[in-house]
């Protein structure tokens, strides 16, 4: 499959052509000469344009593009058809012109600051102007977990007129791959502005050149990966980290009715199942707040049934040896439990490891072995499962909510000043907005250096 894409990048040549300093030096050059050619100064309004129809493209079932990523074999993408169809449509469905628009309005006030000095009401005040200028070169290593914060690091950087070399994990560059491809295909000017590599991490002496040669690295990673790439780095340069996060989900009781409570379980279900739970966004736990209508044991057997009926419609697909062996050596601990005490209860799949709901009493914070694996725990309140969750406090990228509107805003700011950086209904657990502040920071306003002109 990957022979039928032309070599473009360095990733296409890979393994045959070995990569050296002086490859990636010279790519990265290269990639600095084309920016100023042909993308510092084309207008945002122009990149937006091609970036929205390019979107489009990908939500078309006739796009080669993305027949060539849904008639891959699982074993490159890593996840089944229908999965990766819907994982796909929902992304690209947020890349509109308008959303685009807001996320650079919402960043720096205005889109049109990228081109020119503007000011606003208050700088006027001052009588000052200014200007947004995103990096000369931007290099991102990349996590091998989900292809789409790769594809919108390489849409962001192209908003603020950023040449971009992305390092990409091991197994984990065929969709970035087939995204970049896609946009030199439509547009080879921003096309060239894009090079993808892969080599194994740690691997200092080809990270070394990029590090010297791009004005930002981003990264997303382990904490140690993180600490370990940022002392390497010369002060220079800037340094935006995306470490280790879990998410998990809060139900209050009085959403709890019989009358919703199947509808919650359903759309619970659906953020497990997407992404096979792979990403930072996928809960690892339900919390379920006792004294509703609906035990919260009973809503786990919902979730267990919501789960069931997604595996013929978005089936999980296969999974490594290990994987699978993590989930039955996991099962089979709650088995014995649930036989030993009353406490625990288990749901999963009559055949395979295609997904578990494991009900426990004891609702002290559980990480998940993912791949459609959840807990659900009940609590008393809020205020009990902050405690409960202290654990993973300063770790949580999303919570996913299901409160009546006269709570929620208290519960958003308990959790808010508990360091939580993202709350959203339930069922939008994994498919953020465009302009969502990943890790609670401005996702184009930590790129741009900004220019006051006073007049």
């Amino acid at each position: 499959m990957r022979d039928a894409l032309p070599n473009y990048f360095l990733l296409d040549t890979q393994p045959e052509a070995r990569l050296t300093p002086e490859v990636v030096t010279e790519a990265c050059r290269q990639l600095k000469r084309n920016r100023a050619q042909y993308l510092r100064d084309m207008p945002t309004e122009e990149v937006i344009t091609h970036l929205s129809r390019l979107a489009e493209n990908w939500q078309d079932d006739l796009f080669p593009f993305r027949k060539m990523a849904l008639e891959a074999e699982p074993t490159m993408t890593g996840f089944s058809r229908p999965s990766l169809a819907h994982g796909l449509d929902r992304f690209f469905a947020r890349i509109t012109e308008d959303n685009l628009h807001n996320l650079i309005a919402q960043e720096l006030g205005d889109s049109r600051r990228l081109d020119a000095p503007l000011s606003t009401p208050e700088e006027r005040s001052d009588n000052r102007l200014a200007f947004a200028c995103g990096p000369e070169l931007i290099g991102h290593i990349a996590s091998g977990n989900l292809p789409c914060p790769t594809m919108m690091s390489m849409i962001q950087g192209l908003l603020v007129g950023s040449a971009q070399f992305i390092k990409c994990a091991e197994n984990a560059g065929w969709l970035p791959a087939l995204f970049a491809h896609s946009l030199y295909d439509t547009h080879p000017k921003l096309g060239a502005c894009i090079e993808l590599a892969h080599w194994p991490g740690g691997k200092s002496e080809l990270e070394s050149p990029l590090f010297d040669e791009a004005d930002c690295i981003t990264a997303t990673g382990r904490d140690e990966t993180l600490a370990s790439i940022r002392k390497r780095l010369d002060s220079r340069r800037r340094f935006i980290g995306y470490g280790h996060r879990v998410s998990f989900a809060y139900i209050q009781k009085d959403m709890l009715s019989r009358a919703l409570s199947r509808d919650l379980a359903q759309r619970m279900a659906q953020d497990i199942a997407s992404w096979n739970q792979l990403g930072c966004l996928s809960p690892h736990l339900v919390y379920v707040e006792q004294g509703g209508s609906v035990r919260p044991e009973m809503f786990a057997e919902m979730i267990a049934e919501a789960l069931d009926s997604l595996e013929t419609t978005q089936p999980r697909g296969d999974i490594s040896p290990e994987e699978s062996g993590t989930i039955a050596y996991k099962r089979d601990f709650y088995d014995v439990r649930s036989a030993g005490a009353g406490d625990v209860r288990q749901w999963k799949s009559e055949e395979g490891t295609h997904w578990t709901v494991v009900f426990e009493e004891d609702p002290v914070f559980t990480t998940s072995c993912l791949n459609r694996f959840i807990h659900v725990k009940p609590v008393g309140d809020l205020n009990e499962m902050l405690r409960v969750a202290e654990m993973a406090r300063g770790q949580v990228s999303t919570v996913g909510l299901a409160a009546p509107k006269n709570d929620a805003e208290a519960i958003v700011k308990q959790l808010a000043h508990w360091g939580v950086t993202r709350v959203c209904p339930i069922g939008q657990m994994q498919d953020p907005p465009l302009g969502w502040r990943h890790d609670g920071r401005p996702p184009l306003g930590d790129l741009v250096t900004w220019t006051d002109w006073e007049q």
